[in-house]
């Protein structure tokens, strides 16, 4: 046997995989083949969408199911030894595993981080590989660990039976904290984006800590019914009965596992604080969930509950940890143990990204200001002075601006799909419902066909709190537009969420950020892979702000009577204001204006002004690079850029372009490097009103070729006679291919699978079609025959 013959997976299932095993290593459940790390980030073009390659190691070896210790990464026999290892090293940098090892079939490359005599890498023969016990013994004496202490990080994961595995950073989170608290550490904090699996992550180390009998009372603290419930019902489930949810103000201390709303065991009387009931020592772990809103403060319900159960562990888990002069989480719980960011989450294609429509409107832009003595809808003469965005919904109602954004709500989604689920963030419960009346007269038709296809879901009216459930699920038809001012910016967990829009005045970052989160959730099931916010607020300029952590894919500003509905070109590569919230979230005296002459001393919650005209102002589009960043230059100048990294040349471009056999992975390659071809072909064609080949805008943008469009290049083909070397059956199929690309491009023609739409199922079916050429390879070679006819000089 040939080695260097071999392919990568030979020289794996003959030579790695046999050395794992005679190193004592358990292949059913310490080894991991082809091991994805990331699921690939999502790539939007226009409306339609693709995966980046995802992450996958060759190998991860665990110490147990869910401990990852080591990687390999394995090439064929081709390669040196060592080939691998770089990679090795960013996939153990993910995981965070101490050990890497490079593998061809001969032996080993080891690098060993922790190494004590100061050799990171050396090299192995297949038979020297350490077993299981001995990676553990060196990470567990680097790691300073005692026998109980082991024990305790050793503690088995939950398993329903299914092989699940916790994501990468999940693993991370819940094995950081389980190490932690073994070596003694009382107070935690985790960091993790919204849609990132908070509570799945709470109950893995909730889980863990019982069944290894170190924590035997647990609290879990939350401050939303509905976010206790979902909680019991879905991740919490295993627990069954050892598991209870404290209400109706009473303290059942029979169970072992307490789930709260913290209002529930707190009030502003004495005997209304029902976790005095429990004695001060009774919990020796507390899991307190979206702890940036009440724990971080001092003064605050939360911190009593916590100083009162001072000796039992705490665990704080947010996606917005706070840190101003009155409010910090990190004062609190320490620096945290573990954050994974919603960029990383994007990045790696466990949250979705996002699109951004901005909608700037000229009262908002320029202010308004009353005539003298004007006086309102309701008779209350209006005050004399110029009112703006900051005013507006709050003091000063304009009618017609609601009535604007109403419309503009409604156009996008009659220009999408009319049932993608939707939320309106308003200023108060005034605006959600006047908002609501203005979205129903907006949508007649639907509305009258069901009502709740608008409903509005704030913390004062309970027929609009019931439907927040139906809202959330995702095969509850309806609601499909709910309006809101605070209930709904955290733990809804709405996944088929669309469309965010914010007419709302946002300058918290955690306020902000939580409300991006509402539709960070993929759901494949539902074709929910990205989703869009429509901003009248300028509320999207805190993406400026370097505290924020996850670019949108687009920014698109429409103008005047424009579409809201960002054009397919978009080309992805991919308040606290002073005022104290009650806890509901909501509350209807916001922006309040003194009154009139006349009415001295009486004080009027807001003006109202019906006809006053409101239009569009605006329009911008904004480019985000690959890496998230903004590009402030002109899309010519950062394409050129761009290419010239790829490419030396034009001959280099070429000579590499000739040579793919598929170039559509090109053209892929270079719209991941940031290359927006819609973009250029929407830019350059609009002012020849022509479609361009992407190896045209290329050779154009890069190299100043004129281009020729799609159609110019087949005509050329045609021109030359090129057909009549083939037989008459396979002169139609490349007929019929070079009209394909002369209509869609260069991508259409490379697969297959085009063979089984029309016209060419006239022509036979696949097999008949393939066998006119004389067999697959002579029909592939025609295609790449065709393909460089098409692109000759």
């Amino acid at each position: 046997m040939d080695k260097r013959q071999l392919s990568e997976r030979d020289i794996c299932t003959k030579f790695i995989t046999p050395a794992l095993e005679r190193a004592g290593w358990d292949v059913a459940t310490q080894v991991r083949e082809e091991f994805s790390i990331t699921k690939g980030r999502i790539i939007v073009r226009g409306k339609l969408h693709t995966r980046a390659q995802n992450k996958r190691a060759d190998y991860v070896l665990f110490h147990k199911p869910n401990m990852p210790i080591a990687i390999i990464e394995a090439k064929d026999n081709k390669h040196s030894l060592g080939d691998g290892m770089q990679q090795g090293l960013g996939y153990a940098e993910m995981l965070q595993v101490p050990f890497v090892f490079s593998s061809n079939g001969d032996g080993f490359l080891f690098h060993n981080k922790i190494a004590k005599d100061g050799i990171i890498e050396r090299e192995l023969a297949l038979h020297e590989i350490p077993g299981p016990e001995t990676l553990w013994r060196w990470w567990s004496e680097h790691l300073g660990l005692s026998t109980a202490q082991c024990e305790l990080v050793s503690q088995d994961y939950y398993s329903d039976g299914s092989n699940k595995t916790p994501r990468y950073y999940q693993l991370l989170a819940i094995n950081k904290t389980i190490e932690a608290i073994a070596k003694g550490q009382n107070r935690i904090l985790l960091v993790m984006a919204t849609g990132t699996g908070k509570t799945y992550t709470a109950f893995q180390i909730i889980w863990r800590l019982w069944k290894s009998k170190a924590k035997k009372r647990i609290l879990f603290l939350a401050d939303r019914n509905i976010l206790v419930d979902q909680t019991m019902t879905n991740d919490f489930k295993p627990f069954g009965s050892a598991m209870t949810k404290i209400q109706r103000r009473q303290a059942n201390k029979s169970y072992e596992i307490y789930l709260s709303l913290y209002q529930a065991v707190t009030g502003t009387a004495e005997e209304s604080n029902i976790y005095k009931q429990f004695s001060r020592d009774f919990f020796d772990l507390i899991v307190i969930d979206e702890c940036h809103r009440g724990s971080a403060a001092a003064d605050s319900a939360w911190r009593e509950i916590l100083e009162y159960f001072s000796t039992a562990t705490q665990i704080g888990l947010t996606a917005t940890p706070r840190e101003t002069k009155e409010v910090s989480n990190i004062d609190y719980f320490g620096v945290p143990i573990y954050t994974y960011s919603l960029r990383q989450g994007i990045d790696d294609g466990f949250l979705a990204p996002y699109k951004v429509v901005r909608i700037d409107l000229d009262k908002d832009l320029t202010g308004w200001r009353p005539d003298k003595g004007m006086v309102d809808k309701n008779g209350n003469e209006i005050e004399d002075r110029i009112y703006n965005q900051r005013d507006f919904d709050r003091s000063l109602v304009l009618e017609k601006r609601t009535e604007l954004v109403a419309k503009k709500i409604s156009d996008f989604l009659r220009q999408t799909n009319r049932f993608d689920k939707t939320i309106v963030f308003c200023d108060n419960i005034d605006h959600a419902e006047r908002m609501r009346q203005a979205l129903s007269n907006e949508n007649a038709d639907l509305v009258a066909q069901n009502y709740k296809y608008i409903m509005r879901i704030t913390g004062d009216n309970e027929e609009g709190k019931a439907e927040l459930d139906n809202f959330i699920f995702p095969e509850s038809k309806y609601p499909v537009i709910a309006t809101t001012s605070k209930l709904m910016t955290t733990g809804v967990d709405a996944q088929t969420c669309k469309l965010i829009v914010l007419d709302q005045r946002i300058q918290s970052m955690t306020e902000f950020k939580q409300i991006v989160g509402r539709g960070t959730r993929i759901n494949e099931d539902y074709d929910k892979y990205y989703f869009t916010i429509i901003d009248f607020k300028k509320a999207t300029e805190l993406f400026a702000d370097p505290e924020f952590d996850g670019d949108p894919v687009l920014i698109y500003e429409p103008k005047g009577d424009q579409s809201p509905v960002p054009p397919d070109n978009d080309a992805s590569p991919q308040t606290d204001d002073g005022v104290t919230y009650p806890l509901t979230g909501e509350s209807p005296w916001l922006g309040v204006a003194e009154s009139g002459p006349g009415e001295a001393g009486s004080r009027i919650r807001r003006y109202v002004v019906a006809n006053v005209e409101v239009n569009v102002a605006s329009e911008r589009v904004q480019y985000f690079d690959a890496n998230g960043k903004l590009i402030t230059e002109s899309l010519k100048d950062y394409t050129r850029k761009a290419i010239a990294k790829e490419f030396r040349s034009m001959d280099d471009f070429l000579r590499r372009w000739n040579d793919t056999e598929k170039k559509q992975a090109i053209i892929d390659e270079l719209a991941n490097e940031g290359i927006f071809f819609e973009a250029l072909a929407e830019e350059i064609g609009r002012q020849s009103d022509k479609e361009f080949d992407p190896f045209d805008l290329v050779c154009h943008v890069a190299w100043g070729r004129p281009p020729l469009t799609r159609k110019e290049r087949a005509e050329q083909v045609t021109k030359r006679d090129y057909f009549t070397r083939y037989g008459e059956q396979a002169q139609r199929v490349l007929q019929a291919l070079l009209q394909k690309y002369s209509d869609e491009g260069v991508g259409s023609i490379e697969d297959t699978q085009i063979l089984t739409i029309a016209p060419f199922t006239s022509f036979g079916t696949p097999i008949e079609i393939i066998r006119a050429f004389g067999g697959l390879d002579q029909y592939q070679h025609a295609v790449h025959e065709l393909e460089l006819a098409l692109y000759r000089a």
